[in-house]
């Protein structure tokens, strides 16, 4: 037998920690990636685990996020072991003993080779390699759920006489890739926009209901695979109301709410409000958003996550707004606003990263636009623009557009231009039907003032961007 290797603490990192409990300082490493576009989903056990050396390297997302925290340092310095000696040999050569296979016979790197945070890096790679189109085919995200197999590739059934397959098993590694496939589209969306990904995505979630509806579990795989099925039918609704496809988004929104009621999941049921609310209020149902958004607190009470509570009292605000009830908006944006600065907390669900100062900036700066203050509208919106984080390319567009929106509502023709000028060449590869369609609402109402050398120029523009 091998011997066992014994695990040697880093006491640099529980220095570096100094007096922050592990969920703090876990909460810090998440904040630190985001500032850079990167995504690690740490918590207070994976601190544990490098702080007990049970971590001796730590995989490629996290090694630029620690140096992004810690530049003078490298990985040695910082507590950890080099790569190379992590990746332990097996006594075989790899020719002798062949890849080991994943669930659906996709080759996956043998643990002798790599650690488990390295593995969990090349898997999180998978996904996000060779644009929108690589990352969500259907048929690679089919075969990593193992669903490229008969038994789970159509609806059970069989000839008379003939023996009916039994349901494949599901285990932790499909339920990953669900999980996987969310993260994936939410990180696509934010440079891209919806609609080169709505299709893709939307097979995806076909896929995932199919291991949920005729695969083989355990009740511990079941919550987190209707939990993931959930997630995956809201990132898929949101993709639809972005590429205004609005009928479909309230669809795939319903499918999501049932999946949370039946797997009795608060979190997933208030996620699923926020993002009604949302498309209520921007096909302009102000009752039907207010509901909404009044649940979605209801659901989120049971949470613990004042930043969820924040977001949902703003959309309750944008749905005042809409009533041109000013008083009830003022106060339904207080009470956002004190949420807010309560601050993150572990509590806040993974999908929230989006919601910073920009983003309530901007929410905000729709509410005094939906009641006609165009000016304070118009500061917010700048404040979001100058606030965005710059990964977040869809929403950078979409607060200049909503700058030039706000500009024309006070009557500065030249300035609508300009913000929308900005806001087409923001575009690039976004893919947004819905800031298109804001875009195309400006050009008609500046289109009879063409004489204004600003105007002139952002139509010419538009009309390139449009052919």
């Amino acid at each position: 037998m091998a011997a066992t290797r014994p695990t040697v603490p880093n006491t640099t990192m529980r220095a570096l920690r100094g007096g922050l409990s592990p969920g703090e300082f876990a909460l810090a490493i998440r904040r630190a990636a985001r500032e850079i576009g990167e995504h690690v989903s740490c918590d207070a056990r994976y601190v544990g685990r490098v702080e007990a050396g049970e971590i001796r390297c730590p995989n490629y997302a996290y090694e630029r996020v620690f140096r992004h925290m810690w530049p003078e340092r490298s990985l040695a310095e910082l507590g950890f072991t080099p790569r190379t000696a992590v990746r332990r040999r097996a006594a075989d050569p790899p020719s002798a003993r062949g890849p080991r296979l994943r669930p659906g016979g996709l080759p996956l790197l043998d643990d002798s080779y790599l650690p488990d945070e390295e593995n969990d890096d090349l898997r999180r790679r998978t996904f996000l390699t060779g644009g929108p189109a690589a990352v969500l085919a259907p048929t690679s995200l089919a075969a990593a759920l193992g669903l490229d197999r008969p038994a789970l590739a159509a609806p059970r059934s069989a000839a008379p006489g003939s023996t009916v397959p039994p349901p494949r098993r599901v285990g932790a590694a499909e339920v990953r890739g669900v999980e996987q496939a969310v993260r994936s589209i939410r990180l696509l969306d934010d440079v891209h926009g919806a609609d080169t990904l709505f299709e893709l995505a939307g097979q995806s979630l076909r896929s995932a209901y199919v291991l949920l509806n005729d695969g083989d579990y355990g009740a511990a795989t079941e919550r987190r695979l209707q939990s993931g099925a959930g997630e995956l039918a809201i990132s898929v609704g949101w993709l639809a109301h972005d590429s205004d496809r609005t009928v479909e988004a309230r669809s795939f929104y319903a499918e999501a709410l049932a999946t949370a009621r039946m797997a009795n999941d608060p979190a997933l049921e208030a996620h699923v409000f926020c993002n009604s609310a949302f498309l209520a209020r921007d096909t302009g149902r102000a009752r039907e958003a207010l509901r909404a958004a009044q649940a979605g607190q209801s659901a989120a009470r049971k949470l613990d996550s004042a930043r969820l509570l924040s977001l949902l009292a703003m959309r309750e605000a944008g749905a005042w707004a809409l009533l041109r009830d000013r008083g009830a908006c003022e106060r339904a944006l207080g009470r956002a606003y004190t949420l807010f600065d309560q601050g993150e907390s572990e509590a806040d669900p993974e999908w929230m990263t989006f919601f910073g100062e920009a983003e309530i900036a901007g929410l905000e700066s729709q509410c005094w636009a939906a009641l006609e203050l165009w000016d304070r509208a118009g500061v917010l919106a700048r404040q979001a623009v100058d606030l965005q984080e710059p990964h977040f390319v869809r929403n950078r567009v979409l607060y200049t557009a909503e700058l030039a929106h706000d500009r024309l509502g006070l009557g500065d023709l030249a300035g609508a231009a300009t913000h929308a000028t900005e806001a087409t060449a923001l575009l690039g590869d976004v893919r947004s039907a819905r800031i298109r369609a804001m875009l195309a609402g400006t050009a008609r109402q500046l289109r009879p003032h063409r004489a204004v050398p600003e105007v002139a120029a952002f139509l010419a523009a538009h009309a390139r961007e449009a052919t």
